[in-house]
């Protein structure tokens, strides 16, 4: 199994839920994100391209460079959007899903318009990303700001300093920022992507069915999704369970059994 993090978050999220796999027997890879610990891109020229379609593909290939068949995904926040994007896009290479939110895929054309004002409120950070003032807002305190994010998202979460500066090391990474600013600027519709993979963008902006099986989490104290995501049933179209846990938005480290139970549950029905 293939389990992604997220922003701003990195591979440790799922250190717990690992431990609980690997003694259940199985064969977990926790990678980084581009752009976040020890990644590089083979081209100082590259375009930072942090787009759901990039990083769908970064899973896809690095499953392909293992040799690994029909693993399953699974992630939450940007790693949620990349495992849903990949699982929509390459069923025939996935065996199942574990999705944080549900039918994670950027809807790119529906995020150019308002939601309801507690909603823009608890975004601010992507609003800040927009501009040049939070690209210099993330690169001089990053580890300000991750701090920030995990107390707002995951409220009744008591998370030491230790735990989180072990996190914020994989911040220190040199496209960090690129990649953070392109991501949310990409999402809202501001900044271009990638053309090589616009055609697989056409695809997902038609938001096509996930039909291999998967278990979706709703955290029930995420103020990123105060009404959850129940109602992204109708996506899944193989079978499909959801569940909510007791977790604010960062379920693998604040709740890592029900987690792994979930990809342990989809195993089951391979």
């Amino acid at each position: 199994m293939i389990l992604s993090h997220g922003f701003p978050y990195d591979a440790h999220a799922f250190d717990e839920a690992a431990i609980i796999l690997k003694d259940s027997g199985a064969r977990v890879i926790t990678p980084y994100t581009r752009g976040f610990g020890q990644t590089s891109f083979i081209s100082k020229d590259a375009t930072r391209n942090a787009q759901q379609a990039a990083r769908a593909t970064d899973i896809i290939q690095l499953s392909d460079a293992l040799g690994l068949e029909m693993p399953i995904l699974g992630g939450f926040d940007w790693g949620g959007n990349a495992s849903c994007v990949a699982a929509a896009l390459w069923p025939e290479k996935i065996g199942g899903l574990v999705s944080y939110a549900s039918y994670d895929v950027i809807d790119v054309e529906g995020q150019r318009h308002a939601v309801t004002p507690s909603l823009e409120h608890t975004y601010w950070y992507q609003h800040l990303f927009q501009s040049e003032r939070g690209r210099e807002c993330l690169t001089k305190y990053r580890y300000e700001m991750g701090r920030v994010l995990w107390s707002e998202w995951s409220p009744n979460w008591k998370f030491d300093e230790t735990t989180y500066a072990r996190t914020a090391a994989a911040f220190e990474n040199p496209d960090f920022v690129e990649i953070v600013i392109h991501c949310y600027r990409f999402m809202h519709g501001l900044d271009p992507g990638d053309a090589a993979f616009q055609e697989l963008e056409n695809i997902l902006a038609k938001k096509p069915g996930i039909i291999v099986p998967a278990v979706t989490i709703d955290g029930a104290n995420d103020p990123l999704k105060p009404n959850g995501t129940a109602d992204h049933a109708s996506l899944f179209v193989g079978r499909h369970e959801h569940l909510v846990a007791d977790a604010g938005h960062n379920v693998p480290q604040e709740n890592p059994k029900v987690f792994s139970d979930a990809i342990l549950k989809v195993h089951s029905w391979l």
